[in-house]
C-alpha cells in the first residue's frame, strides 16, 4: 500500500510542473485555503497514487488539481436515491437496491480554480448541485464479500454530482444529464482509509454563494459504502482507478422552496468532515 494519508495532486510553485504531494499540516482545509491564497506544503511523493513513497522533499502548491486524472480514472459509477432524507423530500419509495447511473471521464475536475462548466444545452435556470463523498478503488476485484470491501479503497475525497435538471426529467436514464463536460469536480485532497476508517461516520455539506444549503451526514445513506462495493461488483470487475460517487443527502436546489440553481459566477462547496472542502465556480460555456 502506498506510504500517503493525504495525496494531492498539484502545480508547484517551484518548478510549474505538476507532482504528487503529501500534506504537510494534515489539519487544514486545503480547499479553502487554496481559495484565500494561503500557502500550502507537501512532501513529494514519488510513483502513483497507487504505489506512490513520501519523500522528505517539501514543495509548496501554485494550483489544486483533482487527485486523480482522467487517465487513471477508468469509469465513473454513481448512486441515486441514497440517502434516507433525500428519498423523502423526493416523495419516492426506497430503493430495494443501489441505484446506478454513469457518468464520462470527460466530466471529472479538480478544485478551485477549475470551474463547473454550464453549457448552452443547460443554462435554463435548472442546473444543480449535489454534494457527495467520492472514493477511489485501489485495487481491482470481482464478487467482494462486504466485510472486505473497505480493503479495497484507495481513498476518500468530495464530489459534485453536478445536474441538468431538465435534461434529467425528460428521460428516466439520468447519465446524459449528469455527465456533461465538467460535471465532476472532486477533490481537494484524497484522504487514506488509515484515516477515514469507517465512512458511515462524516457530516456532508453543500454551501450555495455563502449559504448551507445541504445538511447531512453518511450514516443516513440507505445503502452504506460496504454494500455498493458488494453489490456493484457482483459479476463485475471493479477496477483500480474506479471513481464511485456515493449519493446525496436532502437539499438539493431542485426541491428548495424558492428553487436554489447554479447561476454563471456562483460560488459552489461541498464540505466533508475529515477530508476538507471542495470549492468550485460556476461558469456559464459561451461556446
Amino acid at each position: 500500500m502506498p506510504s500517503w494519508t493525504h495525496l494531492i495532486r498539484f502545480i508547484a510553485v517551484e518548478d510549474n510542473l505538476v507532482h504528487l504531494g503529501q500534506l504537510v499540516d494534515t489539519s487544514r482545509d486545503i480547499g479553502e485555503d487554496s481559495v484565500k491564497g494561503v500557502q500550502i506544503a507537501a512532501y513529494v511523493i514519488n510513483g502513483t497514487i497507487y504505489d506512490g513513497r513520501v519523500t522528505d522533499k517539501v514543495m509548496h502548491v501554485k494550483q489544486l488539481l483533482s487527485p486523480i486524472t482522467r487517465e487513471e480514472c477508468n469509469y465513473i459509477r454513481c448512486l441515486g436515491l441514497n440517502y434516507m432524507d433525500h428519498a423523502k423530500e423526493a416523495n419516492m419509495a426506497l430503493p430495494k437496491a443501489p441505484i446506478l447511473f454513469t457518468k464520462p471521464r470527460s466530466a471529472l475536475i479538480g478544485p478551485y480554480p477549475a470551474a463547473i462548466n454550464i453549457p448552452k444545452c443547460a443554462q435554463d435556470e435548472t442546473s444543480d448541485y449535489e454534494a457527495e463523498l467520492c472514493l477511489v478503488i485501489g485495487k481491482t476485484g470481482r464478487d467482494i464479500p462486504e466485510e472486505e470491501a473497505l480493503d479495497y479503497v484507495l481513498g476518500y475525497t468530495a464530489s459534485n454530482d453536478v445536474s441538468a435538471r431538465t435534461m434529467q426529467m425528460i428521460t428516466t436514464q439520468w447519465s446524459f444529464s449528469k455527465g456533461l463536460d465538467g460535471s465532476c469536480p472532486i477533490g481537494p485532497v484524497l484522504v487514506a482509509p488509515s484515516v477515514i476508517q469507517d465512512p458511515q461516520t462524516l457530516s456532508i455539506k453543500a454551501i450555495h454563494n455563502g449559504n448551507t444549503v445541504q445538511d447531512g451526514h453518511t450514516k443516513d445513506m440507505i445503502f452504506s459504502i460496504k454494500k455498493q462495493i458488494s453489490y456493484l461488483s457482483q459479476g463485475t470487475t471493479l477496477e483500480a482507478g474506479t471513481i464511485f460517487l456515493t449519493g446525496t443527502p436532502a437539499g438539493i436546489g431542485y426541491f428548495r422552496e424558492p428553487r436554489v440553481v447554479l447561476r454563471d459566477g456562483d460560488e459552489i462547496s461541498v464540505r466533508i468532515d475529515q477530508i476538507g472542502t471542495l470549492v468550485n465556480k460556476v461558469r456559464y460555456d459561451s461556446h
